[in-house]
């Protein structure tokens, strides 16, 4: 399963914080062997202030072994830190502690007037907010990731999108709201991470993409969490070509995600352009997601197609982020196939139906049968010779239309060639002289 495991390539493109779900998943999975992962979590803990974590990993890798005076040493450290860093925003945390305060700033519309009324009427000094976003950032090391967030919020709603921290704390929020698993908050967060991200020149074309393409991958979180989640990850992904780009270019394997979420959601619109763009990507990045699609829509081999239905089980059931979609993948997976085999087929064995379903006989007529119930599907199951007979419906006018325009727009195109061929070789001619005959 190591072999399709994509944790180290996500972790290069998120905060250390965001990689620990990602570690204890893979631990309970047992994809790993569990001393590396300790050791693995240990090296990321030694660059956070979370050192109580820290201890604890330490007890279960060398339970025989003490405490390190240095992990105790730097477990005064934080406290003596934080209590200094905390004493030069006092007045702002008593802003914050305080509701009817908030609750009053938050209906006032105009930063300014904002500002102006805490100085006002709350001792308050805009120049305590550089300590402001250090405690918020100290707090978020130490794992403190709901006080983090209320504090990145109080930030956002004083200073500008032009001050010089601002975007660190658009990245922080969003980090805390996924930590803490406030999803709706999250997804508003990320929203506004992304409208900065689109409107903002950074200092180069590839200060941009690193923007977007960490973008991508923190999202993921949000969007496979979501209720709507899917949906939007398809929207951003797929139809934002500034985005498309960014995935092609930094991380292909970001496919695997959006071809899930179009599996999941059965987004037909969007399907033949994701195909088209697995096939670019084919040479850089496959996955049997990825391969599932392209031997069901490129290559029609539905032996292989079955084949990577199987292998995407075992990929989804030890992906964090796919694992929860699991059925509701493999369910539309085969509702794929029945529906391409059936495009093909007029009469379908239901034996060989089922074989390549993954699935035994009884089990596919039942399936078959509520499939044809719930899409009203023109199709009829003779159980005596195990058959599924498919029916051929009409042609609709408005098909027949549509078709007849589609075929007028290519002789009309083909017609407008052949003009401007002769023209230009009219114009040839009158240029150079009319040859000699």
């Amino acid at each position: 399963m190591a072999k399709f495991d994509l944790t180290s390539t996500l972790g290069q493109y998120l905060d250390r914080h965001l990689v620990f779900p990602l570690l204890e998943f893979v631990s309970a999975k047992q994809i790993y062997d569990e001393t590396e992962l300790l050791q693995g979590k240990l090296d990321i803990l030694s660059k956070t202030n979370m050192v109580d974590y820290a201890i604890d990993i330490r007890k279960q890798l060398y339970p025989d072994q003490d405490v390190p005076e240095s992990l105790k040493q730097k477990r005064a450290e934080v406290v003596t830190q934080l209590a200094v860093i905390q004493k030069d925003v006092a007045a702002v945390l008593e802003i914050i502690s305080n509701d009817d305060v908030m609750n009053k700033m938050e209906n006032i519309r105009d930063p300014e007037a904002f500002v102006q009324n805490l100085i006002k009427e709350h001792n308050f000094n805009l120049n305590m907010m550089d300590s402001m976003y250090k405690l918020a950032k100290y707090r978020y090391e130490c794992g403190n990731y709901a006080v983090s967030s209320s504090y990145l919020y109080f930030y956002m709603l004083v200073m500008p999108p032009s001050d010089k921290n601002y975007l660190s704390v658009l990245w922080g929020k969003l980090a805390s709201e996924i930590l803490i698993q406030n999803w709706p908050s999250a997804l508003e967060d990320l929203n506004k991470l992304r409208e900065y991200i689109d409107t903002t020149s950074f200092a180069s074309a590839l200060h941009h993409l690193q923007q977007r393409t960490w973008l991508i991958h923190w999202s993921l979180f949000v969007y496979y969490t979501h209720p709507k989640g899917k949906e939007l990850l398809i929207e951003m992904f797929l139809h934002r070509p500034q985005y498309l780009n960014a995935i092609q270019t930094m991380c292909p394997h970001i496919l695997r995600y959006l071809a899930a979420a179009i599996i999941i959601t059965k987004n037909q619109r969007s399907l033949k352009e994701l195909v088209r763009v697995i096939q670019q990507e084919s040479y850089t990045y496959r996955d049997p997601v990825t391969e599932f699609l392209e031997h069901l829509y490129v290559n029609f081999d539905f032996e292989g197609a079955r084949q990577k239905l199987h292998e995407c089980q075992t990929v989804l059931f030890n992906d964090f982020f796919l694992t929860a979609c699991l059925t509701d993948f493999v369910e539309n997976a085969r509702l794929m196939i029945f529906e391409t085999f059936c495009r093909i087929h007029r009469c379908i064995s239901i034996g060989m139906l089922a074989e390549k379903l993954n699935m035994n006989p009884e089990e596919a007529e039942c399936w078959i049968v509520n499939l044809i119930r719930s899409a009203d599907l023109d199709a009829k199951i003779d159980s005596k010779l195990g058959h599924v007979v498919m029916g051929t419906p009409p042609l609709s006018p408005y098909q027949q239309l549509i078709e007849k325009i589609d075929t007028l727009s290519v002789k009309s195109e083909t017609l407008q060639n052949l003009v401007e061929r002769k023209l230009n070789a009219n114009s040839q001619d009158y240029r150079w002289g009319a040859p000699e005959y």
